[in-house]
């Protein structure tokens, strides 16, 4: 893996999310010594990160990072998690990087793939047979936007509407797309511009119609429709296992990869 990529991608990232746990009122963007923090201490999980922001090779200092993010975790209202860029750890630290976590009370959740590539626009498979897309422009949308990310991730319904509910960012700034099918809203994608390039979020599938392909074709819908709408042709993203095969097939590579913990 380049170094510059798991820089860019650990820097995309910490960035995007700034703006987007910046969204809610109240969120703490302060960073401490070695941490970059994101914690709107939403419903909505996403919100609540922790960034390891140094490289770091030593298993001492390693601990004290992961240390004060339990800290600061811990007696938070809502969970959230602390993440940590594999690609910037080096020796030790990289080496015992889940022992050391465990003593300091943290346990695994799961791990996210940085991923980049220079491949907009993307006009293969536009328009789609089955869908139809519409840009979130209203209160309405932006609901059913929520919704279908917190039943395709598993959050409640609530969660996913305090987490995005009543945000001009959503409606007016982020090129936020619904793919319909027959009229019903069944995925989502939203492609921001973020520090030069393009950041792919919230990408979504309603549980009962996954595995159809209406998640790529909406992920290439809101790419292309950022790419006209900005001219640039780098982007980054950040994904889970299950979407990662997705990604690859629409042209992203990986570049790092993050690990993260919460409180045990």
């Amino acid at each position: 893996m380049k170094r510059s990529e798991i820089l860019e991608s650990n820097d995309q990232y910490v960035s995007m999310w700034k703006v987007l746990a910046g969204d809610r009122k109240g969120a703490d963007l302060r960073d401490r010594a070695g941490l970059s923090v994101c914690w709107a201490d939403s419903p909505f999980p996403f919100w609540n990160a922790l960034f390891l922001n140094e490289t770091i090779s030593d298993r001492d200092l390693l601990r004290v990072r992961l240390r004060m993010s339990h800290t600061y975790m811990l007696p938070k209202r809502h969970s959230g998690l602390v993440y940590v860029c594999e690609g910037l750890l080096n020796g030790a630290a990289r080496e015992h990087l889940d022992a050391i976590a465990a003593s300091e009370s943290l346990t695994f959740a799961l791990d996210i793939t940085g991923m980049a590539g220079d491949i907009l626009p993307l006009e293969v498979g536009i328009p789609h047979p089955v869908l139809d897309f519409a840009r979130v422009e209203s209160e309405t949308a932006l609901q059913a936007y929520a919704d279908i990310n917190s039943e395709g991730y598993g959050f409640p319904l609530e969660a996913g509407r305090s987490g995005l509910g009543g945000s001009t960012f959503w409606k007016k700034v982020a090129f936020a797309y619904i793919g319909y099918q027959n009229g019903e809203p069944v995925s989502t994608a939203a492609a921001i511009l973020n520090d030069g390039q393009i950041y792919l979020a919230l990408v979504a599938t309603r549980p009962d119609v996954q595995r159809r392909g209406f998640g790529e074709a909406t992920v290439r819908y809101a790419l292309n429709a950022a790419y006209h709408a900005t001219g640039i042709t780098r982007t980054t993203l950040h994904a889970t296992d299950a979407g990662f095969p997705v990604y690859q097939r629409v042209g992203y590579h990986r570049t790092t990869v993050f690990k993260t913990y919460k409180p045990a």
